[in-house]
């Protein structure tokens, strides 16, 4: 049980290091992953710099950083400013209306691309600014937009379900067409819940409409900046090119499929920051040295967010190494506990692996263990699929390692250790509770 030693202490130096120490959580993830090496023993000097190696390969890094950029990019250029000016046309009268539609969006957008990452950057390029101009404080916002990401595994089709549903053994207990119409109503109730805690998050923090002083018709709003629209058009190609009828015969067409060859949390950044590029050129340096200076501006803001996210992944490499997912499966296998207790167990085994793997990574990992032990408790195998499946969703809110914290992070320009506490609170738990009340028959599907 190494790895799960590693796991533990893993999280215990991180909360010492940040909250009693009060250390900034890039030190604090550096030591966590020191920390994890130690467990390695004396393979410890190729453990660490396979997990960095890895780590630093990872395009969600990339991705991360590129929403560092482009997000300062924008912050010098008219160009949100006439965006945020049409969504708050049509939707600024709406107490907390940038919340609603962030979770609203996010999960319509995790139906289709099923990415979390993705998802927080498609969505949160957009209502995470909103939610700002809207008097949303910056950790809220990245907070609401990363909390939305794992709704792409808990609605069909997901690679996370065909992963799950293509190990072997599951064909015996369920197969895909079982799941589908039981996953999507397990997707509902997520996406319930969380227009539930956008609404508490609204009333607890006082958010409200937008002053009418800060409003325009929405005639004015688009005559000023109805160009600014095209922030959406980066969003929507990458989608087109990859989802839905166009994705389908274009990949016919070139012989491949096209979500493996256009990765949306490459491009969308990509195309966004080109996009601002052209619309705003005006506002935006013309020379060399103007150019250094920007860079030389928003270099601080890259040291924050690319050291964190580094510093986890690699941790999360080195606890693969060390066999963290083999260890918790046969910790799964050895457990007889009643049904409630049992669905209490598997989701917490199966959140803690996902804290540093990925959904993918985690289904592939202890996906099948944990469905056979829900089955063993007496759960129906299509049921104890979802919940498993709703348990891995919580990737993207679980710190320190998930993905679209520091993706959302990054576009809102916060500390990403300012959103671990409220993730926890206002999804990763709930969540857990929701696959649980799934597998218990609480919460039918």
């Amino acid at each position: 049980m190494t790895a799960v030693w590693a796991l533990g202490c893993y999280i215990a130096a991180i909360i010492v290091w940040n909250a009693v120490l009060k250390r900034n959580i890039g030190e604090a993830l550096i030591v966590g992953f020191l920390v994890t090496g130690l467990f390695a023993g004396g393979g410890i000097g190729h453990a660490m710099w396979a997990g960095f190696a890895e780590a630093m390969q990872e395009e969600v890094t990339f991705a991360a950083l590129a929403f560092v950029f482009m997000s300062y990019l924008l912050a010098r250029t008219p160009v949100l400013d006439h965006l945020l000016s049409i969504l708050n046309s049509l939707l600024g009268r709406l107490r907390g209306g940038p919340v609603y539609t962030s979770t609203l969006a996010a999960g319509i957008f995790g139906a289709i691309a099923h990415v979390g990452a993705a998802v927080t950057a498609a969505v949160g390029s957009v209502t995470i600014p909103w939610m700002k101009r809207s008097k949303v404080s910056g950790e809220l916002a990245a907070t609401v937009a990363a909390g939305g990401a794992g709704m792409g595994v808990t609605f069909p089709f997901s690679s996370t379900m065909f992963i799950l549903m293509g190990t072997a053994g599951m064909a015996s207990l369920a197969t895909t067409d079982d799941i589908v119409l039981p996953l999507f109503l397990g997707g509902l109730w997520c996406l319930g819940y969380r227009m539930v805690a956008a609404f508490v998050m609204v009333r607890r923090h006082r958010i409200q409409s937008m002053d009418a002083a800060d409003l325009m018709p929405l005639r004015t709003s688009l005559s000023a900046g109805w160009t600014s629209l095209f922030l959406f058009g980066a969003i929507a190609v990458p989608l087109l090119l990859t989802r839905g009828p166009t994705g389908g015969a274009l990949g016919e067409w070139v012989g491949t499929k096209m979500s493996d060859a256009i990765s949306l949390i490459t491009w969308i950044p990509v195309l966004l920051i080109a996009t601002v590029l052209v619309l705003g050129r005006r506002h935006l340096p013309r020379s060399p040295r103007q150019w250094r200076q920007v860079l030389d501006g928003a270099a601080p803001q890259f040291g924050v967010i690319g050291v964190t996210i580094v510093a986890a992944f690699s941790a999360s490499n080195v606890l693969g190494e060390l066999g963290l997912p083999q260890q918790l499966t046969d910790l799964l296998a050895g457990i007889d506990a009643p049904l409630w207790a049992m669905a209490l167990i598997v989701g917490v085994l199966v959140v803690g692996v996902a804290i540093p793997l990925t959904a993918s990574a985690t289904m592939a990992a202890i996906g099948p263990v944990a469905v056979t032990s829900l089955v063993g408790a007496g759960v129906p195998p299509a049921t104890a699929c979802v919940a498993v499946l709703i348990f891995a969703s919580t990737e993207g809110a679980s710190p320190p390692s998930g993905a679209p914290i520091y993706v959302a992070s990054g576009i809102a320009g916060v500390d990403p250790s300012r959103t671990f506490l409220p993730l926890v609170a206002y999804y990763c738990l709930p969540i857990l509770l929701i696959g649980a009340g799934v597998a218990t028959g609480l919460l039918p599907v």
